[in-house]
């Protein structure tokens, strides 16, 4: 875990359920940078509600880039996404090319947050290997929070060949007590290969403010 590397939040502002404004964006990336990150991966997600695609999100990033160049805020921006594996936008996305990696060619996938249902038909683990198949690292955002699966599943996908992410606060009880039980429990298997704040808006900012300096 790099702890100047941020590899997940949703600062871009006005493309999905994060930032809605640039001076938003801007309070949050000063944050970022004074919790001590000089990288950020802004990972907009893409998903039924937010369709975004990757030109959206390049040119969103790079206005805010320059914004921070302008006001001084030392953070290199990166564009990525963050997509969720649900039928109603990941085949789609596979089909069109739409996958924006970061550091060459890290992918960041989600799974739905509540409900295995919502997978429908797909397989993460099929999806996983077909990701590195195709020259891409697949990286599991915030396992923690997927409360439906269970050890073997979380072998089973890590064995697949994802990585795992934690979102920052997790252990910290941002996400409630299930939350961090589980974080605590994957954290201990030794199962996390990188951090991400997940940073939405001033709420969470304001709750990592009171966790800091946080433990790594």
């Amino acid at each position: 875990m790099d702890r100047h590397v941020d590899c997940h939040c949703h600062i871009l502002p006005g493309l999905d359920d994060g930032a809605r404004s640039m001076e938003e964006s801007v309070s949050l990336a000063r944050k970022q940078a004074g919790w001590g990150f000089r990288k950020v991966v802004c990972t907009s997600h893409r998903v039924g509600k937010y369709p975004n695609q990757p030109q959206q999100v390049i040119e969103t990033c790079g206005r805010l880039q320059e914004q921070l160049d302008r006001e001084g805020i030392p953070l290199e921006l990166t564009p990525s996404m963050e997509y969720r594996l649900i039928p109603e936008t990941w085949p789609e996305t596979l089909e069109k090319g739409w996958l924006l990696p970061w550091e060459g060619n890290h992918i960041l996938i989600e799974l739905p947050i509540h409900k295995a249902s919502r997978i429908g038909d797909i397989v993460p683990e099929d999806e996983i290997r077909r990701l590195l198949d195709m020259g891409y690292q697949p990286v599991l955002a915030h396992p923690e929070r997927y409360l439906y699966l269970d050890k073997e599943r979380y072998l089973s996908l890590k064995e697949a060949g994802a990585l795992f992410q934690r979102n920052l606060g997790s252990l910290e009880g941002l996400y409630g007590e299930a939350v961090s039980v589980r974080a605590e429990a994957l954290l201990s298997e030794g199962l996390y290969d990188l951090l991400g704040t997940d940073l939405h808006n001033m709420q969470y900012a304001e709750f990592f403010d009171s966790i800091f300096p946080w433990s790594w």
